[in-house]
Protein backbone atom coordinates (compact mmCIF):
# COMPACT_ATOMS: atom_id res chain seq x y z
CA UNK A 1 0.00 0.00 0.00
CA UNK A 2 2.71 2.20 0.98
CA UNK A 3 4.56 1.78 -2.47
CA UNK A 4 1.34 2.77 -4.08
CA UNK A 5 0.46 6.04 -2.77
CA UNK A 6 4.39 6.63 -3.25
CA UNK A 7 3.62 5.60 -6.94
CA UNK A 8 0.71 7.76 -7.22
CA UNK A 9 2.62 10.95 -5.56
CA UNK A 10 5.77 10.54 -7.79
CA UNK A 11 2.95 10.88 -10.73
CA UNK A 12 1.29 14.30 -9.22
CA UNK A 13 5.06 15.79 -8.85
CA UNK A 14 5.88 14.64 -11.99
CA UNK A 15 2.98 16.20 -14.01
CA UNK A 16 2.87 19.15 -12.29
CA UNK A 17 6.62 19.95 -13.55
CA UNK A 18 7.15 22.71 -16.09
CA UNK A 19 10.51 23.34 -17.29
CA UNK A 20 11.96 26.99 -16.58
CA UNK A 21 11.82 29.01 -19.54
CA UNK A 22 13.55 32.33 -20.08
CA UNK A 23 12.00 33.22 -23.48
CA UNK A 24 12.38 37.19 -23.10
CA UNK A 25 16.38 36.56 -23.84
CA UNK A 26 16.20 35.59 -26.93
CA UNK A 27 13.83 37.99 -28.08
CA UNK A 28 16.94 40.13 -29.89
CA UNK A 29 20.23 39.35 -30.43
CA UNK A 30 22.55 36.62 -33.33
CA UNK A 31 21.51 33.30 -33.23
CA UNK A 32 22.51 29.71 -34.62
CA UNK A 33 20.33 26.84 -36.03
CA UNK A 34 21.76 23.56 -37.44
CA UNK A 35 19.49 21.34 -38.56
CA UNK A 36 20.28 17.58 -40.47
CA UNK A 37 18.12 16.99 -43.37
CA UNK A 38 18.96 13.62 -45.08
CA UNK A 39 22.51 12.77 -44.32
CA UNK A 40 23.16 16.87 -44.67
CA UNK A 41 24.14 19.51 -41.79
CA UNK A 42 22.36 22.67 -42.85
CA UNK A 43 23.28 25.73 -41.11
CA UNK A 44 21.31 29.03 -40.94
CA UNK A 45 22.14 32.44 -39.13
CA UNK A 46 19.69 34.98 -38.06
CA UNK A 47 19.67 38.61 -36.61
CA UNK A 48 16.64 39.48 -34.49
CA UNK A 49 15.57 42.36 -33.13
CA UNK A 50 12.43 43.90 -31.13
CA UNK A 51 10.46 43.97 -35.07
CA UNK A 52 12.31 41.95 -37.32
CA UNK A 53 14.55 38.69 -38.13
CA UNK A 54 17.18 38.46 -40.87
CA UNK A 55 18.13 34.86 -41.65
CA UNK A 56 20.86 34.30 -44.30
CA UNK A 57 20.60 30.67 -45.21
CA UNK A 58 23.33 29.54 -48.64
CA UNK A 59 24.00 32.87 -48.70
CA UNK A 60 20.61 34.23 -49.55
CA UNK A 61 19.27 36.76 -46.97
CA UNK A 62 15.69 36.51 -46.37
CA UNK A 63 13.85 38.88 -43.81
CA UNK A 64 10.47 38.49 -41.80
CA UNK A 65 8.20 40.77 -39.37
CA UNK A 66 8.28 39.37 -35.81
CA UNK A 67 5.08 39.65 -33.16
CA UNK A 68 5.10 38.07 -29.82
CA UNK A 69 2.08 36.59 -28.52
CA UNK A 70 3.72 35.85 -25.52
CA UNK A 71 6.90 35.48 -24.03
CA UNK A 72 7.58 32.35 -25.37
CA UNK A 73 5.55 32.21 -28.26
CA UNK A 74 5.69 34.54 -31.97
CA UNK A 75 4.59 34.57 -35.21
CA UNK A 76 7.26 35.07 -38.00
CA UNK A 77 5.84 36.36 -41.49
CA UNK A 78 8.22 36.68 -44.35
CA UNK A 79 8.40 40.42 -45.73
CA UNK A 80 9.14 39.02 -49.72
CA UNK A 81 7.51 36.34 -49.93
CA UNK A 82 8.00 34.27 -53.42
CA UNK A 83 5.30 31.44 -53.08
CA UNK A 84 2.19 30.56 -51.82
CA UNK A 85 4.05 28.78 -48.98
CA UNK A 86 5.76 31.36 -48.06
CA UNK A 87 3.36 33.87 -47.81
CA UNK A 88 1.35 31.63 -45.03
CA UNK A 89 2.94 33.06 -41.09
CA UNK A 90 5.30 30.83 -38.94
CA UNK A 91 4.22 29.93 -35.89
CA UNK A 92 7.02 29.58 -33.33
CA UNK A 93 6.97 28.31 -29.96
CA UNK A 94 9.91 27.99 -27.42
CA UNK A 95 9.77 25.31 -25.63
CA UNK A 96 12.68 24.83 -23.25
CA UNK A 97 15.63 27.20 -22.56
CA UNK A 98 19.05 27.13 -21.09
CA UNK A 99 21.98 29.50 -20.90
CA UNK A 100 22.72 30.54 -24.30
CA UNK A 101 20.50 28.30 -26.36
CA UNK A 102 16.69 27.57 -27.09
CA UNK A 103 14.54 24.52 -28.08
CA UNK A 104 11.65 24.81 -30.12
CA UNK A 105 8.37 23.74 -32.05
CA UNK A 106 7.09 25.26 -35.25
CA UNK A 107 4.87 25.21 -37.77
CA UNK A 108 3.29 26.96 -40.30
CA UNK A 109 -0.32 29.13 -38.54
CA UNK A 110 -3.29 26.53 -38.54
CA UNK A 111 -1.26 23.46 -39.99
CA UNK A 112 -0.71 21.69 -36.27
CA UNK A 113 -0.24 18.00 -37.93
CA UNK A 114 3.24 19.49 -39.36
CA UNK A 115 5.35 20.63 -36.16
CA UNK A 116 8.57 20.02 -35.91
CA UNK A 117 11.31 21.15 -33.47
CA UNK A 118 15.17 22.90 -33.35
CA UNK A 119 17.22 24.46 -31.19
CA UNK A 120 18.71 27.38 -31.73
CA UNK A 121 22.13 28.97 -29.99
CA UNK A 122 22.12 32.41 -29.37
CA UNK A 123 25.73 34.01 -30.51
CA UNK A 124 25.66 37.46 -29.37
CA UNK A 125 23.70 40.28 -27.81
Amino acid sequence: MKSFVALILLLICLSCYSPQRNCEQFHKGTFEFKTIVGYQLLESNFVRDENFEIETFEGKIDSASIRWVNPCECILTKLNPISNQDKRPLSIKILTTNKNEYTFEYAIVGDKSNKQRGTVVKIKD
